[in-house]
């Protein structure tokens, strides 16, 4: 795959008008609704202009979202954790591994220790 998880991208499967608001949310791993009522909150509270500069810019200069950027939900979930917390993603990474390896260790200790059941029942198939 080419184009990295982790770069921001213009959702316009998604997108409203050019996909930034949904481009953010995709993102931030946010509702895209909350993303876009805060977006015109901030242009009417008092960044009229600069908001909608700031869209136009986003909207002119940020690449396209690959459609096949995610192969799942599940996909989408992770590189979203990775971009807001990527210590707390490793950390999940690391964990399950350890769990894994844990598991595994389990299975070779039962297998390769002297257990007469299982050597009797070995012994029977020969």
């Amino acid at each position: 795959m080419s184009a990295s998880r982790t770069k921001f991208y213009l959702d316009k499967q998604n997108g409203q008008w050019s996909g930034v608001c949904a481009g953010i949310a995709d993102y931030t791993g946010l509702d895209v609704v909350w993303v876009r009522v805060s977006a015109v909150i901030l242009t009417l509270v008092g960044g009229f202009p600069w908001t909608l500069i700031a869209y136009g810019m986003v909207a002119y200069m940020a690449p396209k979202k690959p459609v096949d950027l995610y192969g799942s939900a599940e996909d989408a979930r992770f590189w979203q954790g990775v971009r807001t917390n990527p210590k707390r993603s490793t950390a999940e990474v690391r964990s399950k591994f350890r769990d894994i390896d844990r598991r595994l260790a389990d299975m070779e200790m039962f297998y390769t220790s002297r257990n007469t059941r299982l050597a009797d029942e070995i012994d029977s198939l020969r």
